[in-house]
């Protein structure tokens, strides 16, 4: 078993803050924590490494309690910049981490070079982006090469170059066999990576699958717009064209295979195609802002 989260019940006082939260989680996958900020995300996640006390239930990481120090040489979370130390150069924080985990030295390049860091890898840290700060903080929880990786917010600050490389760093190491929970309030990369959501609304947990509320919107750039208009619009199809002069359909109402067809049986080219999945978003707006399907 990779997560046993059992009955799981924090409060502040006598607020509430988790209500009995239940996670199973017994293959390597992606799973996603969505809310609103106040809905528990950050707790959950420092409870579930014993950051902070519980108050109610069990939690099992990797077989053992969460309590289990030695959890952390296969186990990382990622938390947010206020852990780094702004006199200290990146280098430093790594070096630290392979002196406390056993690491070899020769780790650090590696990893610095995965993440694309290593032009300031020597700086301190005061100097460093927020978007440079992310870098630091994914090297430090990947360079141990963790079982499980827990992530809070890690696409904080992250320009769309360095969303995309984090994006495709976790979708490596998830082919690599680690099994992820990922915070986030940026929904469109949410879609980028999993199906699954933990959608926490206040203190509860939600699980669902978005497989099938998951819809792709197709844009394509070609080279006679008028004449696509015709030919989709003779065959019936539902299609917009947008501001750019690109044509825009939804896999649902019509197949990639099927577009790619109609144009090239009438002559027309196809110079781009892009693509765009929403459901996580879909879903967020109809649990916490009350927006009908």
């Amino acid at each position: 078993m990779i997560v046993k989260v059992e009955n799981l019940k924090k409060r502040y006082k006598k607020q509430m803050v988790l209500k009995g939260i239940d996670i199973t989680i017994d293959k390597p996958q992606i799973i996603a924590l969505v809310g609103p900020n106040g809905s528990g995300k950050t707790t959950l996640l420092n409870c579930m490494t014993n950051l902070i006390s519980i108050n109610e239930g069990t939690v099992e990481l990797l077989g053992k309690k969460h309590t289990d120090t030695s959890l952390f040489y296969e186990l990382a979370y990622l938390q947010d910049n206020r852990i780094l130390y702004g006199s200290l150069t990146g280098y430093d924080h790594l070096k630290f981490i392979c002196k406390m985990q056993k690491i070899p030295l020769t780790e650090i390049d590696a990893v610095a070079q995965r993440v694309g860091m290593e032009s300031y890898m020597k700086k301190r840290v005061r100097s460093y982006s927020l978007g440079m700060k992310q870098h630091l903080l994914l090297a430090m929880v990947i360079i141990n090469k963790p079982k499980l990786l827990l992530l809070d917010e890690p696409l904080t600050g992250l320009d769309p170059t360095s969303a995309i490389t984090m994006r495709r760093i976790l979708l490596e190491l998830y082919e690599e066999g680690t099994t992820m929970i990922v915070s986030s309030h940026n929904l469109d990369e949410i879609d980028r990576l999993t199906n699954t959501i933990y959608f926490m609304k206040d203190g509860a947990l939600l699980k669902e699958s978005l497989e099938h509320i998951a819809t792709t919107h197709y844009y394509v750039t070609v080279n006679d717009v008028d004449k696509a208009k015709e030919v989709l619009t003779e065959e019936g199809l539902s299609f917009s064209v947008t501001e750019e002069n690109q044509i825009h359909f939804v896999e649902s109402d019509m197949e990639l295979g099927s577009f790619i067809e109609n144009m090239n049986q009438h002559g027309v080219g196809i110079a781009n195609i892009e693509n765009e999945k929403v459901g996580a978003e879909k879903r967020y707006r109809e649990l916490f802002e009350g927006t009908p399907s």
